[in-house]
């Protein structure tokens, strides 16, 4: 471990040389505003909901921004600051002025953090804090291809940890004061010394364990009893989610607010990701669904009329085939209007494509007819070769299942792109095969 922080503390510096050179330069143009401004919260507030991460998840640099227009408000912010900035740029910042901040601990803490469960969030109330750690709690949540298609609401009950209601969230008992954690001095932090290659030795600061950073702590009998100087008990919670129709794979509902809550710190939320279960009938792309169906060589031959399949909702679907129509192997067709709801708009749906098997008649059912009657209703069968080999080989056979070709040799099935598949019903139905579907 004193190696990684040796080479991330080197690697930050970097960074924040970047950030602060980049920053310089523009600071007011960060957050909106001009140098003359007044209402530097209102513009960052503005700005916070318009490019927070959670909003631009498909911008790789989102949080980024974030950071930089939000280490920016902190300086802007502060009449000190400001001044010192007007006057000096960056550069008066770092001049080592009497009130002026440590750009490396400002800007440390910002870009660093790391690891799963950070995320940035902004408090728009009043008080020192105005960007800080949440508590985001990230769980997965399993539905099945009904609960997307249907929209559901689920009731949980869920524990979470909130603010101590005897002591408010200050962990001390009565008018006790935390006192200066002889650890860190007050600062904090503590520095590590690691030895980099070469004999070199780095420092690297890091958090103090014994006050957690706070720079106090509390004597122990200064307590509070319901909270052991925590500041926080767990409490049960009774919470609701609303699965909207429509909504995808790994789709992410937040409940604001509903994480855990620390002294100082805004409660976080309870992010669930969606996680659907594969479907026995069903494949889902999009908005679009795909579903199997079984159908006798008769009616393959001379057409059918009857509910095919339930639908996720539990209504039947009826289809009647065109007179004079025979389905060849591998046929599709496509019912407008039948897929999956579109999110936000549960009116417009997509389609549903339905591939159909035809069923062989059983050795049973062959038996049991006239086989030279039945000769004459069918198509003719195939003449022998012509011209045929020199030699001639006559083998037996075994039949086997087509997945275990795939399976065990690595084939690909070739039928699985018949181009041709879908074609007759295009005039009946309107439409194109089936489309590249996978498994939800």
């Amino acid at each position: 471990m004193p190696e990684v922080l040796g080479n991330a503390s080197g690697s930050l510096r970097q960074d924040l040389h970047f950030s602060t050179s980049k920053l310089s330069v523009q600071l007011y143009e960060l957050l909106g505003v001009s140098p003359s401004a007044n209402e530097i919260k209102k513009a960052y507030r503005k700005k916070a909901r318009d490019i927070h991460p959670d909003k631009n998840r498909n911008d790789p640099d989102a949080a980024t921004k974030f950071q930089e227009m939000a280490a920016a408000y902190e300086i802007l912010s502060d009449p000190n600051t400001r001044v010192l900035y007007d006057e000096g740029g960056m550069e008066g910042l770092q001049g080592g002025r009497s009130g002026g901040p440590n750009m490396d601990d400002l800007f440390t803490q910002f870009f660093t953090g790391g690891g799963s469960g950070f995320s940035f969030g902004f408090d728009m109330g009043p008080g020192p804090s105005r960007f800080s750690r949440q508590n985001d709690s990230v769980l997965p949540h399993e539905v099945t291809l009904e609960d997307l298609y249907n929209g559901k609401t689920v009731k949980m009950n869920m524990e979470k940890q909130v603010l101590c209601s005897s002591c408010k969230g200050s962990g001390a008992k009565g008018h006790a004061k935390p006192k200066q954690c002889s650890t860190c001095e007050g600062s904090g932090r503590v520095y590590i010394k690691t030895q980099l290659a070469g004999g070199q030795m780095a420092v690297s600061p890091q958090q103090c364990e014994d006050c957690h950073g706070k720079g106090e702590k509390l004597r122990e009998k200064d307590r509070c009893k319901k909270c052991k100087g925590s500041g926080t008990v767990k409490e049960k919670t009774r919470q609701e989610m609303f699965i909207e129709k429509g909504m995808a794979d790994q789709q992410r509902i937040v409940l604001a607010g509903a994480g855990d809550e620390e002294p100082g710190v805004s409660a976080g939320d309870v992010v669930f990701v969606l996680k659907v279960l594969p479907h026995n009938s069903f494949e889902r792309n999009g908005n679009d669904l795909l579903v199997k169906v079984k159908i006798t060589l008769s009616e393959a031959l001379l057409g059918f009329s009857r509910i095919l399949l339930t639908h996720l909702d539990g209504r039947g679907i009826k289809v009647t085939s065109p007179p004079g129509k025979i389905l060849q192997p591998d046929a599709s067709i496509v019912i407008r209007g039948e897929g999956m709801p579109t999110y936000k708009r549960p009116d417009s749906k997509g389609d549903l494509f339905v591939l159909f098997d035809i069923e062989m008649p059983t050795e049973g059912w062959l038996r049991s007819v006239d086989h030279q009657a039945l000769a004459k209703l069918l198509p003719p069968k195939k003449p022998e070769m012509q011209p045929q080999p020199e030699i001639v080989d006559e083998v037996n056979f075994e039949e086997i299942d087509r997945d275990d070709i795939h399976d065990e040799d690595g084939w690909e099935d070739e039928d699985d792109d018949d181009e041709g598949a879908g074609d007759m019903f295009d005039d009946y139905m309107g439409g194109p095969a089936e489309p590249e579907c996978r498994q939800q």
